[in-house]
């Protein structure tokens, strides 16, 4: 893909009502995009039905949630979870008393990991048998599904699943020095993906992020064949992350954090969208903008991006509750540190000489460099020591606004999607909180060409 291709409009429901059926295709688990889209889905007056990735017993065997899992599990979605385990990934599968990829990674240490080489063959039979594990469990997820959606009624699939990374620990410490390291901490995040181990990972990256999409739009086809027989129809959603444009001195920009390693799997999953795309298949993948969660928090910096939405608010004609928002923000500050403090530090680094190798579209996602990681783990060091409370983060609050706007976007867009890949840069996300806490801008208002529209700006 060439360019970002941005959603430029703010679109409402038409299609979606009481009594069709939403489909989350990945557990809920604390923080994260689904919140924002499935309480839309309940807005919408959808039966909400969910998955579950399941458990490992104390001998590593996948099993079901137990009463109390899933009656917690339940109460989180508000719906019905099937409860057939759909743990993907390879990283815990193997051949009948053979290690698991993950327990050859643990005989790794951080003096050899770079030499240590795989067995790849074995590496394989190990990923044959975890795909035949996920897509038999799958089928029958697919049954029991095919017996909850009456004809008639609409489908809304909306895939969730993202991740993939072993516990093994010379990874997490290799991890940390990538992810975390400045200075004489540094590491390379090239020099993992160069390893045996990075090219482990990455496989399985690319079966939890991405190889799962295909499957869940595979092993649905009876059903969206006989759905769609019936005059109703079916959409899939996924959420992916390729660079998000936000306001760089004063225009949109394209922008991202540096190194998202699981990159190469999200660009596999905007792939899968173009092929479902091509045979006919409603199939969409949205790439959002970066915010906290519970496995983004590795990424230290990764939250920075999110602070310029602040300036977008404004930008996009806010208003008061724009105020009210950096208010907000402002009052999560230690004393003597003000909102156009951090703004400054933000600013700083953005203009950085050091960052402009790294605003490079076409060549996503790069290595990390030791000046890179200093300046971007370094500037949200400082940030983070401006605030009154370690615990009550600028980036938390507008998480949940940015939780909030993509949840309300996706939904509407779904209705009538304009392609299998679309990137919600800030400038959509500010208007369409806007547009929601404001009351005054109308459905279907577009971002007329030749504006500010982000998808103009590109590196």
């Amino acid at each position: 893909m060439e360019n970002p291709i941005a959603l430029n409009r703010i679109a409402e429901n038409n299609v979606f009502r009481k009594g069709d059926v939403f489909v989350l295709f990945g557990e809920l688990f604390g923080r994260g995009y689904a919140t924002g889209l499935l309480d839309e889905a309940r807005r919408a007056g959808m039966e909400i039905v969910g998955i579950t990735v399941g458990r490992r017993d104390e001998n590593n065997a996948l099993r079901p949630l137990d009463a109390e899992e899933l009656s917690a599990a339940e109460d989180r979605l508000g719906g019905r979870i099937i409860n057939i385990p759909l743990m993907a990934g390879f990283d815990l599968d193997a051949p009948a008393g053979g290690p698991t990829p993950t327990d050859l990674l643990a005989s790794m240490t951080l003096e050899s990991w770079e030499q240590d080489t795989l067995d790849w063959d074995y590496i394989a039979q190990c990923r044959e048998i975890a795909t035949a594990r996920f897509t038999n469990s799958l089928a029958q997820v697919m049954a029991v599904l095919d017996g909850m959606i009456a004809d008639g009624r609409n489908v809304f699939f909306a895939h969730t699943m993202a991740g993939g990374i072993p516990k093994a620990k010379v990874f997490l410490v290799v991890a940390n020095r990538i992810y975390k390291g400045r200075g004489s901490r540094h590491m390379s995040s090239q020099a993992l993906l160069d390893s045996d181990m990075g090219k482990l990972i990455l496989q399985n990256f690319d079966e939890v992020s991405a190889i799962t999409f295909r499957h869940l739009i595979d092993f649905s086809a009876a059903i969206r064949e006989r759905v769609e027989a019936s005059g109703a129809q079916v959409r899939y959603t996924a959420y992916g992350y390729h660079g998000t444009a936000v306001l760089i001195d004063g225009s949109y920009r394209w922008q991202t954090y540096t190194n998202y390693t699981q990159g190469y799997a999200k660009m596999r999953l905007e792939g899968i969208a173009q092929d479902a795309w091509a045979a006919g298949i409603k199939a969409t993948v949205y790439n959002c903008p970066e915010i906290r969660t519970n496995s983004s928090d590795v990424f230290t910096g990764i939250e920075l991006p999110l602070i310029p939405l602040l300036l977008a608010l404004k930008k996009e004609n806010g208003g008061q509750w724009a105020e009210d928002q950096w208010q907000a923000c402002q009052q999560l500050l230690a004393d003597g540190f003000t909102m156009n403090d951090v703004i400054r530090k933000i600013t700083e680094m953005q203009a950085n000489e050091v960052m402009r190798p790294f605003y490079d579209f076409s060549a996503w996602p790069m290595a990390n460099s030791q000046a890179q990681s200093d300046l971007t783990i370094g500037t949200s060091n400082e940030i983070t020591q401006m605030h009154r409370d370690g615990k009550a983060m600028i980036s938390d609050l507008l998480s949940a606004l940015v939780v909030e706007a993509t949840g309300k976007l996706i939904f509407g867009e779904s209705s009538n999607p304009a392609g299998p890949v679309q990137w919600l840069n800030h400038d959509i996300v500010a208007r369409r909180l806007n547009a929601s806490h404001l009351k005054s801008e109308p459905a279907g208002h577009t971002i007329a060409p030749g504006t500010t529209g982000s998808h103009l700006e590109v590196a």
